[in-house]
């Protein structure tokens, strides 16, 4: 059984802890119909990264800001296609509140939706696309999550569904649990382990050792599947 001990866990938002994909891919498909492009293309490049970064990928001609606002404005409302993840509340539930962390490519409009609509508690710290100024699979955001928390970046593991995700928590120096459902496995090549979904993972905390020079006590990543 695949074993991570760590001092925090930091989370992707869409296709770990909430299954927004079907609302994803039908906004990136919309909008690339309406400007003439690849649907497919396009949503291949969307997964895990931040609207303005996929954007200039796949149309650096357009006005990358008023789109990214336009898309914005349309993901902060929408529902259709959102839904919790079964064992997502729950596992978060089990975390102490200062060692876990939401690290999304979405703005914090958009997270603090779809982090209700998934039932999910409100982190302590929530790193979206407007904190940072390079997402992924740049690390600064989970780098920035990291410094919040005040934990070493060499012990956190990063959960995630896109291989952009898990390259950024490479670059970070971080571990790495890749989620299956957004990509194929052998996309997720930069992950320790892989999951079918967050609710096969286990957290449990370890005692502390004795003296104050030793830190707070770890927490101990393991998943219930085969």
């Amino acid at each position: 059984m695949p074993t991570l001990d760590v001092q925090a866990v930091l989370f992707d938002l869409d296709g770990v802890l909430v299954d927004s994909t079907e609302c994803v891919e039908r906004t990136w498909r919309t909008w690339a119909a309406a400007h003439g492009l690849d649907g497919d293309l396009v949503v291949r490049h969307a997964h895990g990264r931040r609207t303005a970064e996929t954007i200039a990928l796949v149309a650096p001609q357009l006005a990358a800001s008023a789109e990214v606002a336009a898309l914005a404005q349309s993901e902060a409302a929408e529902a259709r296609g959102v839904y919790p993840v079964a064992g997502a509340a729950a596992l978060l539930t089990q975390l102490p509140r200062d060692r876990w962390a939401i690290v999304t490519s979405g703005v914090r409009a958009v997270a603090e939706f779809r982090i209700g609509i998934g039932g999910l508690p409100i982190p302590r710290v929530l790193v979206t696309a407007d904190d940072v100024s390079r997402g992924k699979p740049d690390p600064e955001g989970y780098l920035r999550a990291a410094a919040l928390l005040g934990v070493d970046p060499s012990q956190c593991v990063v959960v995630e569904d896109a291989p952009a995700g898990l390259a950024a928590a490479r670059a970070a120096g971080m571990h790495g649990i890749g989620v299956l459902g957004t990509v194929d496995a052998r996309e997720l090549g930069d992950a320790g382990f892989v999951v079918r979904s967050v609710a096969t993972l286990v957290v449990a905390e370890l005692v502390a050792a004795a003296g104050a020079a030793a830190g707070p006590a770890g927490l101990r990543i393991s998943t219930t599947a085969d």
